[in-house]
């Protein structure tokens, strides 16, 4: 496997040098294809995708995992129509602007691709055209590595992608899954030195491993430990409307949301709406001892506040300022997206440039941290650092600069 895996990443670095010199239309001109190639082989992606359902139903995998990898006709259709927004951006690279110094040396910084991209991500097939998509449009290569529950689904995006390619005058080596059996196959790519930049995509697991086992560059995405916080001043009704939605509306991916923190002064109220909203979506809820003293709900221990449940779960306690809640994220959040719901413009500047995420929000659910929903067409994860890339990462995000200097046989004295 080492020796096939270090093969990859040579045909990766091939294929990456082609790529990076493709004009902006030619690589519109593949993702089109690539588009194409997907609602042609709907039939197959959904063949093998039931392949995968019924292998992690029977592998006991939950609801919300399964929900994550289920594909159907309009979920490929998804898909595709996501290949034809990246294909219609503004191509990223070669923008930059010019200068001439002291010296007379024109100085010009342009965008390049980041040539070789690794990315491991679990249970979303549609990660596999999602990633191959953004990273050509940024004239990169990329090679692939998705969870073994979607192993059938992704081998048939992958092939699809790769034959569209391949008719489109591209290397198909410009994606690549890595498809291998075991941890082994994850770790060795984590370290693979053709790679110019890994980017995990996944739970604190894989984030643990990463930091083991990863030998090059990594921007680490996907772990998202959200909360909305109901200030003394929110108007309840839309507390509960929102809470409703960045809970419930998809609980599985890493926008939702996993703990509500509410202001005393307003609990009484509003603590039996939310149990009643909540209780009709199918949420159970766990509460702090104040909390519990309102309303009735589980008990939730110091471990719930540290935990992305991926469920209809959701973890509630009270606060008695927005200060304390906002000392709350800061010891239990993962960086990926908090929000308030407030009528004061104070308290919402005051959370606004406190609370440290990389998307925070005022009166409105965390579930729009998305790269389509802010204008990439797609991403490749939200970002929770801060170097390089922060949030959803699209095509911009997949490049790095050159300075190109122009001379007429200046030495430096």
């Amino acid at each position: 496997m080492e020796f096939s895996l270090k093969n990859m990443g040579t045909a990766a670095k091939v294929a990456s040098r082609f790529v990076s010199q493709t004009s902006g239309k030619d690589r519109d001109r593949a993702l089109m294809a690539m588009a194409e190639a997907l609602l042609k082989g709907t039939d197959e992606i959904v063949r093998a995708n039931g392949v995968d359902l019924a292998e992690g139903r029977a592998g006991g995998l939950s609801e919300p995992l399964l929900e994550r990898l289920s594909l159907d006709e309009g979920r490929v259709r998804s898909m595709a129509k996501g290949l034809e927004e990246i294909a219609a951006l503004p191509d990223p690279l070669g923008k930059g602007d010019r200068w001439i110094n002291d010296q007379g040396l024109e100085i010009s910084r342009v965008k390049v691709p980041l040539g070789v991209i690794g990315m491991i991500y679990e249970s979303r097939p549609n990660v596999t055209a999602d990633a191959s998509g953004l990273c050509l449009k940024a004239g990169n290569a990329v090679i692939l590595r998705g969870g073994r529950e979607a192993v059938n689904s992704n081998r048939a995006i992958a092939s699809l992608i790769r034959g569209a390619l391949r008719e489109s005058g591209f290397p198909e080596d410009s994606v690549q899954l890595l498809d291998d059996p075991g941890r082994e196959a994850t770790q060795a790519l984590m370290a693979l030195d053709d790679l110019d930049v890994l980017i995990p995509r996944g739970g604190k697991g894989l984030k643990e491993a990463v930091r083991v086992h990863a030998k090059v560059p990594v921007i680490m995405t996907g772990m998202g430990l959200c909360h909305l916080y109901v200030d003394r001043s929110a108007d309840l009704g839309m507390a509960v409307d929102i809470a409703v939605n960045a809970k419930a509306q998809r609980p599985s991916v890493c926008n939702s949301i996993e703990t509500l923190l509410v202001h005393s002064e307003v609990a009484p109220a509003f603590l039996p709406l939310l149990s009643s909203a909540m209780e009709e979506a199918g949420v159970e809820l766990r509460g702090d001892g104040r909390v519990r003293s309102l309303v009735s709900m589980a008990s939730a221990t110091d471990e719930d506040w540290d935990t992305e449940y991926l469920a209809l779960i959701l973890s509630v306690k009270m606060v008695d300022s927005v200060e304390e809640a906002i000392d709350h994220i800061d010891r239990y959040g993962s960086g990926h997206s908090e929000a308030i719901v407030t009528g004061d413009y104070g308290t919402s500047r005051k959370f606004l440039d406190q609370v440290d995420a990389s998307s925070v929000y005022v009166n409105a659910s965390t579930r729009f941290t998305d790269g389509s929903v802010f204008g990439f067409g797609a991403e490749m994860g939200i970002s929770t650092q801060k170097l390089h890339a922060r949030g959803p990462m699209g095509v911009e995000h997949l490049t790095t600069v050159k300075y190109r200097v122009l001379g007429s046989g200046q030495v430096r004295g």
